[in-house]
């Protein structure tokens, strides 16, 4: 709701209406929920890219699943995560536009038979089942602009909504079965594949998904240019955002090839102009891979595609390289398992069939290059490109935070920068201005308040506004190391209860916020969740520390709780392990709303050192370069005493649970058992060095606030404007196209 306000400039004539209604708006959209359409950051940076292409007046639509109840709702009870439906749909959603005339069949299982047609070969796939995929329009308005571009996101519904005749026989669940196996397929994002019919499920969502967009770009393709193939690649471009959505290439060479007719030539090259492929992950486990013998049973046709693709493909590698195996056997897109299994390897899929893949910051581009992908690279050198991410500055700056919005306008003398991110370099030359560092701690100290009455209404915890903020929100992982943030606040635990009250006076007071989701699956994410808690409970209890550090966990982080802590926040955690963050797009978000950054040199990190000055980071741990050798010697580190300490706390018990903690405990130094693949031990003492200098910079008000000014100054280049212009000239090769201006 207050997005769409400020998007179409009405925001004040529309609280106005509503008080003359005897309504309050803070409190109406306080009643809004928030869509579950995305898992994270991916899911907001796309968001982010809608909002920038909506207010540049580019071309462009988005597409998606309608998911009724997201990812999940998360609870904590007795520091365990538990999951629940996110109901988000209950009420309907007021912003969408049910098209009940745009649906389309889309197909799964069955078996795929050979026809003679006008003397060519026809391949038709006789599908074992059918579902419709209908469309829901979801208007995106642009800033200070008519455009008003379309999210379509598609639910599935049943091909036939009720079996009458089951129902007449007595058999009253046949009657409905079908329609709730349909409508399951639009029910859950992401769902648990740790089990077969988890990765199913998942499959038949991506395939759901793209063949729904598929047939209705080709559809309205036809519309505008019947029986002309040539101009395709002219008129559309498909962005695969990771691997996701990468089944839409045999999708569209199906779609060519069995319902429109054309030869394998023709549809092959009008794939390889319209589909670029973004890699969002170095990780090579979240690639995805799907085992041949799934896709044979759910997508036979596509099965039979891949397998060509992947022929053709590899004979372009043995034009280059000759009978060169072992490298024709790490690019095929088909994988030999070691138990005899096949698998699909999306990733290289999606790269042979692209014809540009980019990376999302400067670091990672390099790394897919040189790691994942380096075999492509070197066979196509041209085709890779960095396209480092961004956030939009309207939500995540001027929306979110608008006592800082106002101050940043009354500065710097008018608020073009909303549009135009840049301008915000005006900043720097104030940064030494008194009465500005004054008014933006004032700011700072707002938004404290705000943050510390939402903390104590969720959870119940009383926190201070006059301590530091320290906060690391984020989906819980492993390499994001959560962990580490929390042996941190241990030692600092440890170290407080060790003080003379002298010392203790001089204690700059602390307020850890830690928020996230940990996948369903993912049992050691869960653990790190309960120690996050189980430390919590008993730092917050001890009166003897009182307000000098407080630990909560965020419950049910979301849109709305960044909204609130961001601007809140001091200093942000971005402390995954060298090279294993592509970019993150919270830390931007921080860095917009005067945010200072304790962090790896990771992901974008990099590049918002660069613009706000690496001085004026908190920077520590070791370098990406590093970390293989690092990772083969970690059973000879000698460790840190004071980690040997915290681990020692843990085992001993004092946060409860021990047993349930130890494999936590073993995962990072226990070398018999775990193998610290992130590297928590070897980061641990550079970590708390870069704290401590956190504490002193943080006594030294002006320079803190200088250098808050300075990040909200540097953080121009990563708005998801620069980002997506960046994506428009390069990769899409469109235009903007600005509506006409009204009589």
């Amino acid at each position: 709701l207050l997005n769409t306000l400020y998007n179409l400039g009405i925001k004040d004539q529309y609280m106005e209406a509503l008080s003359e209604l005897g309504y309050d708006l803070e409190a109406i959209a306080e009643q809004e929920r928030d869509a579950a359409l995305g898992n994270g950051g991916l899911g907001r940076l796309a968001a982010c890219f809608l909002d920038s292409m909506a207010t540049l007046n580019l071309p462009a639509w988005g597409y998606g699943i309608r998911y009724s109840y997201g990812m999940f709702r998360q609870s904590i009870v007795n520091g365990f995560q538990h999951e629940q439906p996110d109901y988000w749909l209950t009420f309907g959603n007021p912003w969408e536009i049910e098209r009940l005339i745009v649906s389309y069949p889309i197909k799964f299982y069955g078996h795929v038979s050979v026809h003679q047609e006008e003397g060519r070969q026809v391949f038709r796939w006789n599908a074992g089942e059918q579902v419709t995929a209908v469309a829901y329009d979801n208007p995106i308005p642009g800033f200070r602009t008519r455009n008003c571009i379309n999210l379509r996101l598609w639910a599935a519904k049943p091909s036939r909504e009720f079996d009458l005749e089951a129902f007449n026989t007595g058999d009253y669940v046949q009657a409905i079965l079908g329609k709730q196996r349909a409508e399951t397929l639009s029910s859950v994002l992401y769902p648990d594949d740790r089990t077969y019919e988890g990765k199913e499920l998942r499959l038949k969502q991506q395939h759901f998904f793209v063949s729904a967009t598929l047939q209705d770009v080709v559809r309205r393709y036809k519309e505008a240019h019947p029986n002309n193939w040539d101009l395709l690649p002219e008129r559309v471009a498909f962005q695969l955002n990771d691997t996701h959505p990468t089944i839409a290439v045999p999708e569209l060479m199906r779609i060519l090839m069995d319902e429109n007719k054309l030869g394998w030539t023709a549809s092959w090259a009008i794939c390889c102009k319209v589909f670029a492929f973004t890699n969002h992950t170095v990780l090579p486990e979240a690639l995805e891979k799907w085992p041949v013998s799934l896709m044979e049973k759910l997508l036979p046709r596509h099965m039979q595609i891949v397998y060509d693709i992947n022929w053709r493909f590899l004979q372009t590698v043995r034009a280059k390289y000759g009978d060169d195996w072992e490298r024709i056997s790490r690019m095929s897109i088909i994988e030999d398992g070691t138990q005899g299994d096949k698998f699909v390897r999306m990733a290289y899929l999606a790269v042979a069939a692209s014809h540009t893949v980019n990376g999302v910051a400067a670091i990672h581009s390099d790394i897919i290059k040189n790691t994942i992908f380096k075999d492509f690279a070197d066979l196509f050198p041209g085709k890779f490109q960095n396209k480092t991410n961004g956030v939009t500055q309207r939500r995540w700056l001027a929306f979110c935070n608008p006592p800082l919005r106002r101050l940043i306008t009354e500065r710097l003398g008018s608020d073009e920068w909303i549009t135009d991110l840049d301008r915000l370099r005006g900043l720097r030359e104030h940064a030494d201005d008194p009465t500005l560092q004054q008014a933006w701690r004032t700011v700072k100290h707002q938004a404290k308040q705000r943050a510390a009455a939402k903390i104590h209404a969720l959870t119940g915890v009383k926190v201070s506004p006059n301590a530091l903020f320290d906060i690391q929100i984020k989906r819980i992982h492993e390499y994001k190391r959560q962990l580490l943030n929390v042996l941190g606040i241990i030692h600092r635990y440890d170290a407080i209860k060790k003080m003379s009250p002298e010392e203790r006076s001089k204690l700059v007071p602390r307020v850890c916020i830690i928020g996230g989701k940990a996948a369903p699956g993912y049992e050691m994410a869960k653990r790190i969740i309960k120690l996050m808690c189980a430390v919590g409970e008993k730092i917050n209890n001890d009166r003897d520390v009182g307000d000098l550090l407080k630990l909560v966990f965020y419950p049910d982080y979301n849109v709305s709780g960044a909204e609130i802590l961001i601007p809140a926040s001091e200093l942000s955690q971005h402390i995954s392990t060298a090279g294993t963050e592509a970019s993150g797009t919270s830390n931007m978000k921080f860095q917009m709303n005067g945010c200072l950054i304790i962090g790896t040199m990771d992901g974008a990190n990099i590049e918002i050192a660069e613009e706000s000055g690496k001085e004026n980071m908190f920077v520590f741990g070791v370098d990406a370069d590093d970390v293989p050798n690092l990772r083969k010697e970690r059973k000879n580190l000698k460790t840190d005493k004071r980690f040997d300490e915290v681990m020692a706390d843990i085992e001993g018990g004092m946060f409860g649970d021990k047993e349930y903690f130890k494999p936590l405990v073993d995962s990072i130094s226990n070398m018999k058992v775990g193998n610290d693949w992130f590297l928590v031990a070897n980061d641990f003492a550079s970590y708390l060095e870069a704290q401590e200098e956190v504490d002193r910079v943080y006594k030294d008000v002006d320079e803190w606030t200088r250098r808050s000014i300075l990040y909200t100054a540097g953080s121009g280049k990563f708005s998801s404007d620069r980002t997506i212009v960046e994506y428009a000239k390069d990769i899409w090769h469109i235009t903007p196209l600005r509506p006409p201006a009204t009589k």
